[in-house]
């Protein structure tokens, strides 16, 4: 089961299935939930913790039925925390008060962490490395926040502030929020969107020219700006690599690199703004030097986007991965703001054009309450069409290339079957595949029909199968990091 095994799963149904839409075995499917302004979840400040929790355990009982497998929960909006951290307070967007804990207390992240793994998703946590006040007139604000021990570290762009790159003990502060985050809840991936260094502000500089001439060092400062955002991912590239090596490090970036006016290697684009010029995030470099796993572009432009294309886009990503997996977000929160995003094919239009290409893994989308809402379908598309069947997450063979030791599998009676880890590794669960005998017995021509979270055992019970009755069932355990065990028959008939 090396590489190209993976790839070869990338493939239609067998025939027998009815449906419309060619199956994918392994695909990344994400959310972002957004916390900052109470975009996605809480809905709103000064809930109690019951009324969190009921309304998250919806939430992911609604993104699992649309075929969701991973969850991408935003825990440190700005310099702020969504559990007990020995660094930052609790965000203003639990209790309405920065600093002030849930009541009755309780840990958000640890809790939402369960019950995501519950349901057999991953967790990745986001975190917003540079945003430390969110809105200056509006955002509360305790004594003891960083911005106050720390004022030193701090610039004010705009209505917000933010940390200063440029800083090294900035760079060490950030690193050490990592690392006590991922050395202590069971995350499957860290994630960091767009915000580097900010968005322009028209006529306005961002004011770090006394740390630029303190710290340049001869580079011009584009390229010290980058430097210093390329220091930073290296830096937390490090802390997992030593802390968690298991957890994988994304970054969502902006979705125009460098257009190619700019750059030979640019996309041909035509964007106001680009990653490496106005945010200094070397996305390229992050990937060619291995700091990062995957990279998600937010390719929020429609395929008929007369200056940024769609499908140019995502042919130009697909080019530059070097090795690490490629992820398309996509923009559902633009539904109906435009002519393009008002017609309900937009989005089938660039999944079906994602899954063409062999390159793409898989999508996130932006964000919870857009699929909530269902606004256009888009939901029931995903659920009923394209996410119909479940998918595992692609792994990452330089993470972790070993496979778990096969399933042990007990008959029970004749159409139930008893499910044990076969090994001492811990394992996510099981993966049940159908086969149609009138195809040999290989992995690439099967389907993936059902996903088992893991238990100190399991059953599962043909009789309630999707499967065509003369489908041969097969089950493999799956790893920690999305690896699958050789497989094992389920010797039964189908009726």
């Amino acid at each position: 089961m090396n590489r190209p095994f993976f790839l070869l799963l990338f493939l239609c149904f067998s025939l027998s299935f009815p449906i419309t839409n060619a199956q994918v075995n392994f695909e990344f499917r994400g959310v972002w939930i957004a916390t900052v302004e109470n975009i996605d979840w809480p809905k709103e400040k000064g809930l109690s913790s019951d009324e969190q929790k009921s309304s998250f355990i919806k939430l992911l009982d609604t993104h699992q039925r649309n075929g969701i497998n991973t969850i991408i929960m935003q825990v440190r909006p700005a310099a702020d925390a969504f559990y007990p951290s020995p660094y930052e307070p609790w965000s203003e967007y639990l209790s309405g008060k920065q600093g002030v804990a849930p009541f009755p207390e309780y840990d958000p992240l640890a809790f939402m962490i369960k019950e995501t793994h519950k349901r057999g998703m991953e967790f990745h946590a986001w975190i917003n490395p540079y945003r430390a006040v969110f809105n200056l007139k509006h955002s509360s604000i305790t004594s003891n926040h960083i911005t106050h021990t720390h004022p030193e570290w701090f610039l004010n762009y705009g209505n917000l502030k933010y940390f200063n790159p440029g800083l090294p003990e900035v760079r060490e502060y950030v690193t050490k929020v990592v690392k006590d985050l991922i050395e202590k809840y069971d995350v499957d991936g860290l994630h960091m969107d767009d915000y580097f260094y900010p968005y322009r502000i028209t006529g306005k500089e961002f004011p770090d020219e006394r740390t630029y001439k303190l710290y340049g060092h001869g580079l011009s400062k584009n390229e010290w700006r980058r430097s210093n955002c390329d220091s930073i991912i290296k830096n937390i590239y490090d802390v997992i690599a030593a802390t968690n090596s298991h957890v994988k490090f994304g970054i969502s970036p902006f979705g125009v690199w460098r257009n190619k006016n700019q750059d030979a290697d640019g996309s041909n684009t035509t964007a106001g703004t680009t990653c490496y010029d106005d945010l200094y995030a070397d996305i390229l470099l992050w990937l060619k030097n291995g700091w990062i796993d995957y990279v998600t572009p937010q390719l929020y432009w429609e395929c008929s986007n007369r200056l940024c294309p769609y499908n140019e886009l995502l042919d130009w990503w697909s080019k530059h991965t070097f090795g690490k997996h490629l992820y398309i977000g996509h923009s559902l929160y633009k539904a109906n703001t435009v002519a393009a995003y008002k017609d309900k094919n937009e989005l089938p239009r660039q999944i079906q054009a994602i899954r063409a290409n062999e390159n793409v893994l898989g999508s996130a989308f932006f964000s919870s309450q857009d699929l909530m809402k269902n606004t256009n379908g888009w939901a029931d598309s995903l659920r009923f069409n394209y996410y119909v069947l479940p998918a595992l997450l692609p792994p990452m063979e330089w993470i972790d290339s070993t496979l778990p030791d096969k399933p042990i599998v007990t008959k029970m009676d004749s159409t139930t079957f008893k499910l044990l880890n076969g090994g001492k590794e811990k394992i996510k669960g099981y993966a049940i595949f159908a086969l149609s005998s009138l195809v040999d017995e290989k992995l690439e021509y099967a389907t993936l029909i059902k996903i088992i979270t893991a238990d100190n055992e399991t059953t599962y019970n043909t009789s309630k199968t999707i499967a065509p009755a003369d489908n041969r069932l097969f089950v493999s355990a799956i790893s920690i990091n999305n690896n699958i065990s050789e497989w094992v028959e389920l010797k039964t008939i189908l009726r």
